[in-house]
């Protein structure tokens, strides 16, 4: 059996990362990039899985993505919708900030 080496629990039960999304602090924003095309820039993730949280993210929104160091990039414009599924995942509404 895996025990986690954060809580001491067994994997199965580990609460570490519910915990972890309750106490970030999260920030979207938009840039342009080369050409004017827009993405969307997600950022104040700590002990979190990026990659799974990016794949949510994609799949939701249709679109492109990638991460690049501790951020999430979002191809386009998705500043409300990003929120949305984030609450959805389990992020605190109160801690996502958007940047207009």
């Amino acid at each position: 059996m895996n025990i986690c080496p954060k809580c001491g629990l067994p994997l199965q039960a580990c609460v570490c990362e519910n915990i972890a999304k309750e106490e970030q602090r999260i920030k979207i924003q938009t840039e342009k990039k080369k050409f004017g095309k827009t993405i969307t820039v997600i950022s104040g993730f700590r002990d979190v899985d990026l990659k799974a949280t990016a794949k949510e993210l994609k799949q939701a929104l249709a679109c492109g993505g990638t991460v690049k160091e501790n951020t999430i990039e979002l191809q386009g414009e998705h500043r409300k919708a990003a929120k949305i599924v984030l609450i959805r995942i389990g992020f605190s509404e109160d801690s996502i900030e958007i940047t207009y």
